[in-house]
């Protein structure tokens, strides 16, 4: 078990706070815009600290980033996650869980885990999507 230490506290505290999924980077930029004097080294290490502990899920971004958000459950669960604004849902998915058991087992395999997170485009993000896409509405002549 790791010590609690001021560094850590305040990187769980920002992670509470935080909408959606953040990097370290992120998180980072965050606690010194709050005066923070805590090292991007230190924040990357306590958010892998957290996400071991399960204290924080933690996923790859479709761009390979290790990004991180406070954990609302120690149950396992699914994401969907907005690429744009991060909006974050977590979801039951019980097909996803009897499909992996299944392949898992027709390929003799015992113990095994899986991760899925489904990226795409919120409803708000695909209604300013859809809107920034129309042309400009020309002048009558």
């Amino acid at each position: 078990m790791k010590r609690n230490t001021w560094q850590r506290e305040a990187v769980r505290e920002a992670l509470d706070h935080t909408e959606g999924f953040v990097s370290a980077q992120g998180l980072h930029s965050t606690l010194h815009a709050t005066g923070s004097p805590i090292g991007l080294a230190t924040v990357y290490r306590a958010l892998a600290d957290l996400a071991a502990a399960g204290d924080a899920d933690s996923l790859q971004s479709p761009e390979g980033e290790s990004l991180y958000r406070a954990c609302s459950t120690n149950d396992h669960h699914h994401h969907l996650i907005c690429r744009n604004c991060g909006l974050t849902v977590e979801i039951e998915a019980d097909a996803v869980e009897t499909w992996a058991k299944n392949v898992a087992a027709q390929n003799g395999f015992t113990q095994a885990a899986h991760v899925v997170d489904v990226f795409g485009l919120c409803a708000a993000c695909t209604l300013a999507s859809a809107a920034a896409a129309e042309p400009a509405p020309t002048p009558a002549s």
